[in-house]
């Protein structure tokens, strides 16, 4: 890449955060991280990336209510959003639902467990790389 693009990843999981910043890294990226909703939108504004992963389930906002506020915005929309939720059809004990993800203005949808390869893959394929 003649100019590295950046992207966000808001995750609450710093294990998995880490996992995704490293293989992004190696593939060439750079790659900011915030730890949830609030957090993220604060680091979009402050600096917008060329792309976005999103976990769903987070404290304070959640990915559907960011994901929402950014696709809501003329001055981000157009950014990339990867959704990467473990919310499956399955599950009842949540209020989140599979549905709810794919009914997102989210560009991707990745189900976890996602490998780190799958989330670059799909950044790739967004950013046009």
């Amino acid at each position: 890449m003649s100019e590295k693009k950046r992207i966000l990843v808001v995750d609450d999981e710093p294990d998995f955060a880490s996992i995704v910043q490293a293989n992004l890294e190696k593939e060439g990226f750079d790659v900011e991280v915030a730890y949830d909703g609030v957090e993220g939108l604060e680091k979009v504004k402050a600096n917008p990336p060329d792309a976005i992963v999103l976990d769903v389930m987070m404290p304070n906002k959640d990915g559907y209510e960011m994901c929402k506020d950014l696709k809501g915005d003329d001055q981000y929309k157009d950014i990339p959003v990867v959704l990467l939720t473990a919310v499956a059809s399955h599950v009842t004990s949540t209020r989140y639902s599979h549905s709810d993800g794919m009914s997102t203005e989210a560009d991707d949808y990745i189900p976890k467990p996602a490998s780190a390869e799958d989330v670059t893959s799909s950044i790739k394929g967004l950013l046009g790389l």
